[in-house]
């Protein structure tokens, strides 16, 4: 499954819930029929809960949409929290240069001169642009990285290798 977004309140009377979209190009996710959620963002394929999309709409930074299981505020109250997730067939190709945020989390990342600089953990949506979120290391010497996810920093994403190499020294 690769997740979504999270619902994060009910909306309205009838049902509605309020959504915070990962990534870019939520007004996408009109296209495909269903939803799944689940309480845990890394919940096991056959522990997500699968719901029929009515309506979807852009509101503000975010979406709102409708599932016909959920008819009314109280049971869109029961789902608030809920992460939204899809299989990967079920989602649209990315075109070129285009990564889903799930594909990036676990790759290892290092700088041109060869250097680990850590695994990636996840990803930052700041607005201006996604801003990778790097561990490196363990315990007490464990180090966190923040790297923007531009081209000028990042020259390559090699998914079957597993590896993202970028511009950026290990000491900044």
């Amino acid at each position: 499954m690769i997740v979504l977004g999270r619902i994060v309140a009910p909306f309205g009377v009838q049902g509605w819930v309020k959504i915070h979209p990962f990534g870019d190009d939520p007004a996408s996710w009109r296209k495909m029929s269903h939803w799944w959620l689940s309480r845990d963002d890394a919940a096991p394929d056959e522990a997500w809960i699968q719901y029929t999309l009515t309506a979807c709409r852009a509101h503000g930074k975010g979406l709102v949409a409708a599932l016909a299981e959920v008819p009314d505020r109280n049971a869109a109250e029961a789902i608030d929290g809920c992460f939204i997730a899809a299989p990967r067939e079920a989602l649209p190709k990315p075109a070129e240069d285009e990564y889903y945020w799930g594909d990036l989390v676990g790759l290892e990342v290092k700088n041109e001169a060869g250097e680990t600089l850590g695994t990636v953990t996840g990803l930052l949506s700041t607005g201006a642009h996604d801003v990778l979120q790097l561990k490196d290391g363990e315990g007490e010497k464990q180090v966190e990285r923040l790297i923007p996810f531009v081209a000028a920093y990042v020259l390559d994403v090699d998914l079957a290798a597993r590896r993202i190499r970028v511009a950026w020294q290990k000491d900044w």
